[in-house]
């Protein structure tokens, strides 16, 4: 299958780029970006997108500023994983959340490039990519890093609060199954 033919040599190529050696919250980058791959499977996110979870960091992010390869070389991760899962990739490298999160109450926003500089309106089901992946790595940091999750957690319910008309129902449910969860009452 030619999924799985994809999938094998973007994990290769993580492996030969070190990925299984950087250390990440929850093991290695390896271990995350496998684990977000599985979530996005889990909630049928078609084979793009599941790439894209697989890959989101080869280009580092504003959050994660290690690089596996710089994004001249975006044609040689399109030759593993393919120009639609690459493209998705880059979004999510490339977006400088300083300067803001897409909201579906903003349509016009433009999208900042953090490696050129460039403002864009992307299409919107790379926006609606974009924060489906999201969701699939933040969701994962939580579960693997409970001060991430005590810190970060009610600011990211409400960021994927206002993304909610973006995110994929399955993404949906699961933000509020693990940013909303209440704590076990003292009975």
């Amino acid at each position: 299958m030619a999924e799985d033919d994809a999938v094998a040599r973007a994990e290769a190529l993580l492996r030969e780029l070190g990925a299984g050696a950087l250390a990440h919250p929850g093991g290695t980058l390896l271990a995350h970006l496998r684990r977000v791959r599985s979530r996005l499977a889990g909630w049928q996110a078609r084979p793009a997108l599941q790439l894209a979870g697989l890959c989101h960091a080869f280009y580092g992010t504003d959050g994660f500023p290690t690089a596996l390869l710089p994004p001249a070389r975006r044609s040689e991760l399109a030759d593993v994983i393919g120009r639609e899962a690459e493209a998705i990739v880059y979004l999510y490298a490339s977006w400088d959340r300083a300067a803001g999160y897409p909201t579906p109450a903003e349509p016009q926003a433009r999208f900042r490039d953090r490696f050129t500089g460039t403002r864009q309106l992307p299409a919107p089901h790379l926006l609606r990519d974009f924060a489906d992946l999201t969701a699939a790595n933040e969701l994962d940091l939580a579960d693997h890093d409970p001060a991430f999750r005590d810190r970060y957690g009610p600011d990211l319910l409400a960021l994927f609060t206002r993304l909610r008309p973006l995110l994929s129902e399955a993404a949906w449910d699961d933000c509020r199954r693990v940013l909303a969860a209440e704590e076990p009452r003292e009975p």
